[in-house]
């Protein structure tokens, strides 16, 4: 069983993807990106799914901090956000996020990169 990461700060978005994900996969959850870098040392996951906006940290410093640790950077990084406008996924793209997803998620599509990612 694969070991996801969800780091997203809104209850109900972690309710969402904790009953679309939790049959097949192990959840760990973080509600912010200092969170976030603590429970990826701690359970090293197979994937994370990174909010981009987060508080105490946000998703893109996270995700650079991730990226900059060698016991960390091979875990593949979906960001998921809200930010649709025209760039986001760019900047994303460059702090280090493997994949891109747009809130609210679609979920073949979630599925889809899911297996791209994890080789399901």
């Amino acid at each position: 069983m694969k070991t996801i990461l969800i780091v997203e700060d809104i209850e109900l978005n972690r309710e969402l993807l904790a009953q679309l994900l939790g049959h097949e996969h192990r959840l760990v959850f973080a509600h912010d990106g200092v969170a976030a870098l603590e429970r990826a040392a701690e359970n090293r996951p197979d994937l994370i799914l990174m909010d981009l906006s987060l508080p105490r940290m946000d998703g893109w410093e996270a995700t650079r901090r991730l990226k900059a640790d060698p016991a960390l950077a091979r875990i593949p990084v979906i960001a998921l956000s809200a930010h649709a406008m025209k760039g986001d996924e760019d900047r994303a793209r460059a702090s280090g996020c493997d994949d891109f997803l747009t809130k609210p998620i679609d979920e073949a599509l979630l599925f889809q990169k899911l297996a791209n990612h994890l080789g399901n």
